[in-house]
């Protein structure tokens, strides 16, 4: 019981994160996420999407720098707890200033 406590405490702290960046358009320095925000999946997101309107948060199509999701150390250990049932992620716009 206590090597199997070790292999997933040493297995989840030596697994990483993932980020996918999607780069619209240049220009914007900003390091801080107009709007950030957790989205909810379930059974790791098997058929499932989740969608966010970046033009709507940045007043139109041609203010979104960039979108990002990514999958953050928190979000991966609810994943391992819950056994793949809920898998949540972070999605974060940047808008051009």
């Amino acid at each position: 019981m206590k090597k199997s406590l070790i292999a997933i405490v040493a297995a989840a702290s030596i697994s990483g994160c993932a980020t996918q960046t999607f780069e619209i358009s240049g220009g914007n320095n900003s390091t801080t996420p107009n709007k950030e925000t957790m989205q909810p999946f379930f059974i790791s997101g098997l058929g499932q999407t989740q969608e966010m309107n970046a033009a709507e948060i940045c007043g139109g199509a041609e203010k979104v720098a960039k979108v990002e999701s990514h999958m953050s150390f928190l979000n991966g250990f609810l994943g391992m707890v819950s056994w793949g049932i809920y898998t949540p992620r972070q999605a974060k716009v940047y808008c051009t200033k």
